[in-house]
């Protein structure tokens, strides 16, 4: 028996966790501090050795010493022998390659979870929906962690708020188990659409938020920002089938505000690097990580037309992005268009 970080004494249980970026770790030593023996899966032996033997992540997260009974391995089966919960936190371009190595592996009752933010660029569709697919899972059976939560404060255990949504109530219960305890707190919600499209969403208005801070607009710009940039949030959510409600919680205005409004954002970090005329190649290789907002505004610009959605912030960082744009020229775009209401007639 031992005790864990939530309080309960229990027997050791297994979970996996793929891949071993920044997020990826931190979560993995939160389910290691809650009592699981937790196999962190990465493609790259030099990560997996200096993981075991330095117990570090020096690349995601520097200075942070992992838990002894978290372990790094490149093996794929032995990551997911005898898991009872399997978290995916690839990247959204990677995601389906990595669900489909694993899928042989995986247990009937393992509880799969992913924890990353953005869509399929080619398909536009969700992870759940991924995941799905190649798991041969029902969808309503894969639950989703998101919420305002930066890897780095995450790693020192530093308060932190979450929520985890299933359409199958108890499977995000099983997960809100697995994750909670005195500084990881976990919420739960059945609108898994609203929670995956306000964590790809924001990550777009946090390009913006890089965009203005870096062009020096101000703070007023940036309340602007925010808050059109969540009336966009909550019109493509609602045209997918999301619950409204969502997007005043921790998926939504909690997200939008940390990623936005936070030097550990790669997304803001990238949109202010943008401002200064850096091409977006470069940032991108400066960066070193993948900077999901980058690949999420060219599927949201798609999903907007596809769903008849006004998302004008959305449209104006993709022509910056993609066609050229100067970001000055996007926001003397925004500020001349023309007079409407800030809230929709409900007739």
């Amino acid at each position: 028996m031992m005790m864990t970080d939530n309080g309960i004494s229990s027997e050791e249980r297994k979970a996996a966790v793929l891949v071993a970026g920044s997020w990826g770790t931190a979560l993995a030593s939160v389910l290691a501090n809650n009592g699981f023996r937790v196999s962190l899966w990465t493609r790259n032996p030099e990560q997996a050795d200096e993981i075991n033997k330095t117990r570090h992540n020096a690349k995601f997260l520097p200075g942070s010493e992992l838990p002894a009974n978290l372990t790094a391995t490149t093996d794929m089966a032995s990551a997911l022998e005898g898991a009872e919960l399997a978290l995916f936190v690839a990247p959204s371009g990677a995601m389906r390659q990595v669900a489909r190595q694993a899928a042989p592996h995986l247990s009937k009752g393992t509880l799969c979870v992913h924890a990353t933010k953005g869509f399929e660029t080619d398909t536009l569709k969700r992870m759940s929906d991924v995941l799905s697919e190649e798991l041969s899972r029902p969808r309503s059976s894969i639950v989703v962690l998101s919420g305002p939560s930066h890897a780095e404060e995450v790693i020192r255990k530093q308060p932190t708020t979450v929520v985890v949504a299933a359409e199958e109530s108890e499977k995000a219960e099983q997960a809100q188990d697995a994750f909670m305890n005195n500084a990881f707190r976990v919420y739960t919600n059945v609108d898994v659409v609203g929670v995956e499209v306000a964590g790809a969403i924001k990550n777009i208005i946090a390009l913006g938020a890089g965009l203005s801070d870096g062009l020096q607009f101000g703070d007023n710009a940036k309340a602007a920002l925010l808050t059109r940039g969540l009336a966009e949030i909550g019109r493509l959510g609602a045209a997918m089938g999301a619950n409204p409600l969502t997007f005043a919680g921790l998926a939504g205005v909690g997200d939008l505000v940390v990623t936005c409004t936070s030097k550990h954002s790669r997304n803001w970090r990238a949109g202010s690097m943008l401002a200064d005329g850096t091409p977006l190649e470069e940032v991108l290789q400066r960066m070193g990580m993948v900077v999901e907002g980058v690949r999420t505004t060219r599927a949201a610009y798609e999903l907007s037309k596809q769903y008849d959605v006004e998302m004008p912030i959305t449209a104006q960082l993709y022509e910056v992005l993609f066609q050229g744009k100067s970001p000055k020229d996007a926001v003397g775009q925004l500020m001349g268009r023309l007079k409407t209401h800030e809230i929709e007639p409900l007739v």
